[in-house]
């Protein structure tokens, strides 16, 4: 499937500020690419399909968790987490990705990891700050990434971690873990 057929794909499936967001998303994918010395084309990609599955329905997303050796720690946190290892599961399985660099870009791009890579600390990013996102703090969280992917990240994941305690939801321990990962990267 070529550049053109993905991007149909992916828009028939989401509505369309959801697409626009998809589209900042690749917009910025590229840029901090750029910027930091990623490849950008993998960057697009990975942005393309990271939302792939935002708007199946929650029972199909639990079921390819369920079925398919995901983490099935995800299915006792928000709902929020699970589109991003359901879509990475789909870009291989559907779309004939194997690219494992794209693949978990897709898939830590809501929860991050320890020891992301470069294209996950991107393509997290870029969720994050494209342009359609407006809430507090994401003008420090562009102009951070201005200079540091790290220190940008931090305080992205602060922001939600924030916002989970202010909600009183549940942390997804992998979030807490890739924060202090990414403080440690930043003091050594």
């Amino acid at each position: 499937m070529n550049r053109e057929e993905l991007i149909t794909a992916v828009k028939e499936q989401m509505p369309e500020r959801r697409w626009l967001h998809t589209l900042g998303v690749m917009e910025t994918s590229i840029i901090l690419a750029k910027r930091f010395g990623g490849d950008p084309v993998k960057a697009e990609l990975a942005a393309i399909l990271h939302d792939y599955c935002k708007y199946w329905p929650i029972q199909e997303q639990a079921k390819i968790i369920r079925e398919n050796g995901l983490p099935q720690d995800l299915l006792d946190y928000e709902k929020e987490l699970w589109h991003s290892h359901a879509g990475a599961f789909i870009a291989k399985e559907q779309f004939g990705i194997h690219d494992e660099e794209i693949l978990d870009a897709i898939r830590y791009h809501t929860s991050g990891r320890v020891q992301m890579t470069l294209m996950d600390k991107i393509v997290c990013l870029a969720d994050y700050m494209e342009p359609g996102r407006d809430f507090p703090g994401v003008d420090l969280i562009r102009e951070l990434a201005k200079r540091s992917l790290e220190k940008a990240l931090v305080a992205g994941f602060d922001s939600t971690i924030s916002f989970l305690i202010a909600k009183g939801k549940r942390i997804y321990p992998l979030t807490i873990l890739t924060r202090n990962d990414l403080i440690t990267q930043l003091n050594t």
